[in-house]
């Protein structure tokens, strides 16, 4: 087998990241991909109907187009396209009009009655501060802030919980449900602490960059990396399992793009078996049951606003939503789960043939559970989209266990690389200051399991290829950007 510098295992965004780092540097890169095809949850297949193209995972991209490391990239140039949808997010009430998220800060305060001036005071400052906010987010957590008082204002309101911030910033119910569907991306129950942070991400970034899709669908943003990557030497191979280091060829630096449990699994015994016994308490949080419908019209929903977005939130009020979460992350179904829907074809015409549409959806559901919750997540969407059934051609379910072996890293359905509890959403995958170098010489772990966590942004590929240009490659200042 060849030499190279660096091999890469898996080959979701932050492994691509990862080797187009180290290639830039001019080092001989490899990436490794058990899958036929790569992108780890940023794949598009057909899963119901031929001509209905329908995203695995990740659908909705603001992290992406707001990513420090791939705006330095020409991702353009090897055919990824944006899509922005007038409005970011609509939630639907059951009583009155959908609370809408849009790229105008001033249009969106504007549906939030009686709470536009609260939601001004929240949101505005951080708004403001965006891009140097940004920027201390997605850093390792133990840096120097090039921005203290920036991080501060967020650390201040991030630190709650996502009900404690409804009670204390918003009295009307139309403000207080838009917030804890928003929260509700953080995977984790809006009753603790620090469950505010991701809630806040998402509430700027729908002002600051939108919330678009890919043209075509996710899989254009892994095709896109690895054409960045390819154009600077890399190689990639593909329906190439790695069940141990053996199996790789010699290189001096070896990133697993892969969660915890499956590192210990490859390289254990290259581990200090302390490291090992810390690695092997890594947690791991709710899963999700998704389903993908091939439709034949769009989704009829009952505020024809909903048709302005490709995101929607769907799960009534703040309680309501609040009561969902926290089953989940107790272990327990929810009657009425809190939905992600997408319909990325009302503004994509390549994802569905013509006059046909695609709708995506998922609900939080006990880690590892195996309930079928396609009758809960359907009813949910008829709620605000009466007929919505009748649209139907075809669906395609999928419990934890499918989604894992779609793609390894969602252990036990866990698409967020891990629990998102206050301690590990900072300290991840164990506390260190420098949590993507391994003590295991030249091994590194670059997957949302490390610092900033979830989402794709390929920033903890950026930071665990800094980490192994300084301690394996001897590089003196950082390289990238």
């Amino acid at each position: 087998m060849a030499t190279y510098d660096a091999i890469v295992v898996g080959s979701g965004p932050n492994g691509l990241t990862a080797a187009i780092v180290l290639a830039k540097a001019g080092l001989s890169v490899l990436v490794r991909e058990a899958q036929p095809t790569i992108g780890g949850s940023t794949r598009t297949l057909e899963l119901t109907l031929p001509g209905f193209h329908h995203d695995i995972g990740s659908a909705i991209h603001p992290l992406a187009v707001a990513s420090p490391f791939f705006q330095s990239l020409p991702l353009e140039s090897h055919g990824l396209e944006w899509i922005h949808p007038p409005a970011s997010v609509a939630h639907p009430l059951d009583d009155g009009p959908p609370a809408l998220l849009e790229h105008n800060f001033d249009a969106s305060v504007s549906t939030l009655r009686p709470d536009e001036s609260n939601y001004r005071r929240l949101v505005g400052p951080l708004l403001a501060h965006w891009e140097s906010l940004l920027s201390e987010i997605l850093a390792p957590p133990f840096h120097l802030p090039s921005h203290p008082l920036d991080m501060l204002n967020f650390g201040s309101r991030a630190i709650l919980s996502a009900t404690s911030l409804n009670k204390f910033h918003f009295r009307g119910e139309r403000a207080r449900a838009l917030f804890a569907g928003l929260a509700s991306h953080s995977i984790t129950s809006l009753e603790l602490a620090g469950s505010s942070a991701i809630g806040l991400v998402m509430a700027i970034t729908a002002h600051a960059v939108g919330w678009p899709l890919p043209r075509g669908g996710s899989q254009q943003i892994a095709n896109a990396l690895a054409g960045c990557l390819r154009s600077l030497g890399g190689a990639i191979e593909t329906s190439a399992p790695v069940n141990g280091i053996d199996d790789l060829p010699s290189a001096r630096a070896i990133l697993f793009d892969l969660s915890p449990r499956q590192v210990l699994r490859i390289a254990r015994r290259r581990l200090p078996v302390n490291f090992a016994r810390r690695l092997s308490r890594f947690a791991y949080g709710p899963g999700i049951f998704k389903i993908d419908w091939a439709l034949a019209e769009p989704v009829p929903w009952r505020d024809p606003e909903c048709l302005r977005t490709a995101t929607l939130h769907l799960g009534g009020s703040a309680d309501e939503i609040r009561l969902s979460e926290a089953e989940s992350w107790k272990g327990k179904l929810s009657a009425r789960p809190w939905v992600l829907f997408t319909q990325q074809s009302l503004f994509d015409s390549s994802r569905a043939p013509q006059g046909k549409h695609t709708g995506w959806a998922y609900c939080h559901v006990p880690h590892g559970s195996l309930e079928d919750r396609t009758e809960a997540i359907e009813a949910q969407v008829e709620r605000f989209a009466p007929g919505f059934r009748d649209c139907i051609l075809a669906r395609s379910c999928k419990n934890t266990d499918a989604m894992e072996r779609l793609n390894a890293n969602l252990i036990g359905g866990d698409i967020g690389g891990g629990a998102n509890n206050l301690a590990q959403l900072l300290l991840r995958p164990v506390l260190s200051t420098d949590p993507y170098r391994l003590p295991g010489n030249g091994l590194y772990i670059c997957s949302a399991s490390t610092p900033p966590g979830g989402g794709v942004h390929g920033m903890c590929g950026y930071h665990a290829a800094q980490s192994a240009l300084k301690h394996t490659f001897g590089y003196a200042s950082r390289q990238g950007l």
